[in-house]
């Protein structure tokens, strides 16, 4: 295995994990939320022969496809391909990704008793795949590696709906009529994605992101009841590693000021919230990822353009902002478009910054 230390090390220079720590850096650093994927022909070149659960769990195929954004696209930093129900799809619950729809539970979790299924994660045996994949990757990634997996509630609401949902009724109901049994269920979550977390930090990823992706469906109140602690149980888990934590949902501006007092160094804003908007509600010290909407990348270039600028403009030249969309690339996008995005971001996302005014608690370390 390649000294992790020594690949983050080899990268701490670059825009992203600077930008990541409010350190000065020259240049906006971008990434995109599923940049790796169907939008790519060689990606659909390799899904023509295999399923998408083959790519994950073959390192080489996963490697591949983690690489070809990199290649095609100049960001700079990459993200594991994997899905956020791997590691529970590990532990034999059950769960299949259909195409077209997404994670489908085989026995949704519907009693306390369901519980029991899950167990502790062994992230080196149970996800020895996704080790192997990081491994291969921190040896050929010109950028830094982010790690991800999914938030305890996001993985909640499809063990318990069975499926993708548009009300979380079924998530609701459990999380309002028995509470005891939520919490549980939350705090088994917590352990699992942790230590898969802390697997791929110790194979070399230099950044995570924890991806609440459905908890815009909370209001305020219940998300600090029933979602916050597991959330900060994950982030404050990985404190002492000292890699730069990236909490990311969709349709949680109203839960930006949360999500961040969770733990995390770098909060992403969806496209629902304008940019500086979605920064007043970031706690100081917080740096911010963000946020042009998918769908613009679907248009003409000169519309595309426009709206990158606006993103750059509502980020001030802050040195602790990182050019991302809104939410992940969509299948129809052209690839053509997302180069060009990357190169007038790094042509024109000045950063305004001197050494003066960017103190910050040390990643992972406590903020206070």
């Amino acid at each position: 295995m390649t000294d992790p230390d020594a690949v983050r090390a080899r990268h701490a220079d670059g825009p992203f994990l600077r930008a990541c720590r409010g350190l000065p850096h020259n240049t906006v650093p971008v990434w995109f939320m599923r940049q790796a994927g169907r939008a790519l022909a060689e990606y659909r070149a390799i899904r023509d022969d295999h399923t998408f659960e083959e790519v994950v769990q073959t390192p080489e195929l996963a490697a591949e496809v983690t690489l070809q954004p990199v290649r095609r696209y100049g960001v700079d930093a990459s993200i594991l391909f994997s899905d956020i129900v791997t590691p529970v799809q590990a532990l034999g619950i059950g769960v299949t990704i259909k195409p077209g729809v997404g994670p489908v539970i085989e026995q949704p979790f519907r009693t306390a008793e369901d519980l029991d299924r899950l167990r502790p994660l062994e992230a080196e045996s149970d996800l020895s795949f996704v080790m192997q994949t990081v491994d291969l990757l921190v040896q050929e990634l010109p950028v830094p590696l982010i790690g991800f997996a999914g938030a305890p509630f996001t993985l909640a609401s499809y063990l318990v709906e069975g499926g993708p949902s548009k009300s979380y009724a079924r998530t609701k109901a459990m999380m309002f009529s028995d509470e005891l049994t939520w919490h549980r269920l939350m705090d088994k979550l917590a352990g699992i994605t942790l230590a898969s977390l802390r697997a791929q930090v110790a194979h070399g990823a230099s950044a995570v992101q924890l991806f609440d992706s459905w908890a815009g469906a909370l209001n305020p109140v219940d998300y600090q009841r029933y979602v916050l602690p597991h959330s900060e149980r994950i982030l404050d888990g990985l404190s002492d590693l000292e890699v730069p934590r990236i909490h990311f949902g969709v349709a949680t501006g109203e839960l930006l000021t949360l999500m961040a007092q969770a733990g995390a160094d770098v909060v992403g804003v969806d496209w629902r919230v304008p940019l500086d908007e979605g920064r007043r509600r970031i706690p100081d010290g917080v740096g911010f990822q963000g946020n042009l909407e998918p769908a613009v990348c679907l248009g003409p270039w000169e519309v595309v353009e426009e709206r990158v600028r606006d993103v750059l403009d509502r980020a001030d030249g802050a040195v602790d902002h990182i050019f991302n969309l809104g939410h992940g690339v969509l299948p129809a996008t052209d690839p053509a478009i997302l180069e060009q995005v990357v190169d007038l971001v790094h042509r024109e996302g000045t950063v305004r910054t001197s050494e003066g005014d960017t103190s910050r608690a040390p990643v992972g370390g406590d903020a206070s």
